[in-house]
């Protein structure tokens, strides 16, 4: 279980006021075997890098609604069921990130054309400078496309191979480390992280003095 300060509200990661649409049906774009984070949107630079320490319990994922023959299309193309996870990467050096935390994958086929929230069975800790991503292990309608400059998103693909969208470079496995090179202008990744601050310390333990 995880203690929870009445003064520490949840903060949902990624949120926006007005969150645009996304892609499908109409000119329908998926997420597909790839892991990837948001690094501006709009005005808010790196959303879902954390200063504080907390653990991550939900996630919530806009999802749109293709047509039989655009998800036949990336079934084939990504593999299926589609469906989507968290993980949490730890940055290093050269924009290198390492996962320190992975949720399981979860089924996307139900909730098509809605914003389905997945409860984590165990939180994920998030470090100070940590960051919070979505792996997309298939494909996800997840995508909105056709933005303004001011929306980015950095992804795991091979920074030589950035326009190669059929690599499977989705991060699955704790420990695993990628090159997070590739960024990509003008798209969001349609999802949103419950994050929960661990609670401030208001009444620390008084020292006793020293004998002189």
């Amino acid at each position: 279980m995880v203690a929870i300060a009445s003064a520490d509200h949840p903060i949902e990661l990624g949120q926006t006021s007005s969150p645009p649409a996304v892609s499908c049906p109409d000119n329908c774009q998926a997420v597909g075997q790839v892991t990837g984070f948001e690094v501006q949107q709009g005005t808010t630079k790196n959303p879902f890098k954390r200063k504080r320490r907390g653990k991550v319990v939900a996630f919530s994922i806009t999802l749109g609604k293709p047509k039989k023959s655009d998800a036949d299309f990336f079934n084939k193309l990504f593999g299926t069921p589609p469906q989507a996870q968290i993980v949490v990467l730890k940055p290093g050096t050269k924009n290198r990130y390492r996962v320190s935390g992975i949720s399981p994958p979860f089924d996307l086929t139900k909730y098509f054309g809605s914003t389905p929230t997945f409860a984590l069975p165990r939180p994920l800790t998030v470090k100070p400078g940590y960051v919070v991503a979505l792996t997309v292990p298939t494909w996800a309608p997840a995508f909105a496309v056709n933005l303004g400059n001011d929306e980015a998103w950095r992804s795991s693909r091979d920074p030589k191979h950035c326009d190669d969208v059929q690599q499977k470079a989705a991060q699955v496995t704790r420990g695993q480390l990628a090159s997070y090179g590739c960024v990509y202008r003008t798209a969001r990744l349609m999802y949103t992280v419950t994050f929960i601050p661990d609670p401030r310390v208001t009444n620390p333990p008084t020292q006793p003095k020293k004998k002189k």
